[in-house]
């Protein structure tokens, strides 16, 4: 599915351009649209940054919600991360959330599956792969709330952090969000630890959006830039605050709540697919 400007769904661009009598009541509007799409950002934020996922995934539906295209919605979402996971980023590795060695190990593949992820979205459907994302993370939803009630935490074993980058990155352009779920899920239900998993996570994060916002901008050009500013203002207020919880909550509160966000948006993914 290739988009255009005349692709533009219409529920969206009467949410953002409606017409008014005057200047003075367009500019109302215009504020309140702002608004609107900073509460989002911040509430995706302040999920995202604490728990290492879910910006996408909330900030996405709530754009799917209003008619956007797919394409549209994931390519205003990367763009204004650029911005959060900027903040989010620098925060983590301020309050020494940052495990450098995995951000090394998980960058670089997760750009290159990014890239193909936004570029074939632009080409085909993205709802083809969301069942299969959505089986995964429930599996892993499951698997860390599990791991989190059983005893002691375990000790981290080997994983292979290229595959499970260019998984995160493919699926979190395809899907409007996935880096954070399918990365931070896989590594926290593999022992290391919630804390520097989701601080490390986040500041791979800025490099992989990164990537695909470019990619998206060269193929689609920036589109819906009141929907991206919302969100960037929105996230850049809570992404300092989503850090500080990241860093004082114990680690098995933080592991049991990653659990329970990944089972439930998981879930979420499954009943609107399905039924």
């Amino acid at each position: 599915m290739s988009y255009s400007d005349s692709e533009t769904v219409q529920p969206l661009a009467l949410l953002m351009l409606k017409p008014v009598g005057s200047l003075r009541k367009g500019l109302a509007a215009l504020d309140e649209n702002i608004i609107i799409f900073a509460l989002v950002g911040f509430a995706a934020q302040l999920i995202d940054g604490a728990l290492g996922m879910a910006y996408g995934v909330s900030s996405t539906t709530f754009l799917l919600g209003v008619g956007a295209p797919p394409a549209a919605a994931s390519a205003s979402v990367h763009t204004a991360e650029v911005f959060t996971t900027a903040i989010s980023g620098a925060s983590h590795w301020k309050l020494g959330n940052v495990d450098r060695k995995l951000v090394r190990k998980l960058v670089l593949p997760g750009i290159v599956g990014g890239v193909l992820g936004a570029y074939v979205l632009t080409s085909i459907p993205g709802g083809v792969i969301r069942p299969l994302v959505a089986l995964y993370l429930l599996a892993m939803g499951l698997r860390i709330l599990w791991k989190a009630h059983r005893g002691p935490l375990a000790q981290p074993r080997t994983a292979r952090h290229t595959p499970l980058a260019l998984a995160g990155g493919f699926c979190d352009a395809i899907g409007g969000g996935g880096w954070g779920p399918i990365v931070t899920s896989t590594l926290v239900a593999n022992g290391h630890s919630p804390r520097s998993t989701v601080g490390s996570v986040n500041l791979s994060e800025f490099f992989v959006t990164l990537a695909e916002a470019a990619t998206f901008v060269a193929l689609l050009g920036l589109v819906h830039w009141k929907v991206i500013a919302g969100l960037v203002i929105g996230g850049a207020v809570a992404a300092p605050l989503a850090a500080v919880l990241c860093s004082r909550l114990p680690a098995r509160a933080l592991m049991t709540a990653v659990g329970i966000v990944i089972t439930a948006l998981s879930i979420r993914t499954l009943v609107l697919v399905f039924l």
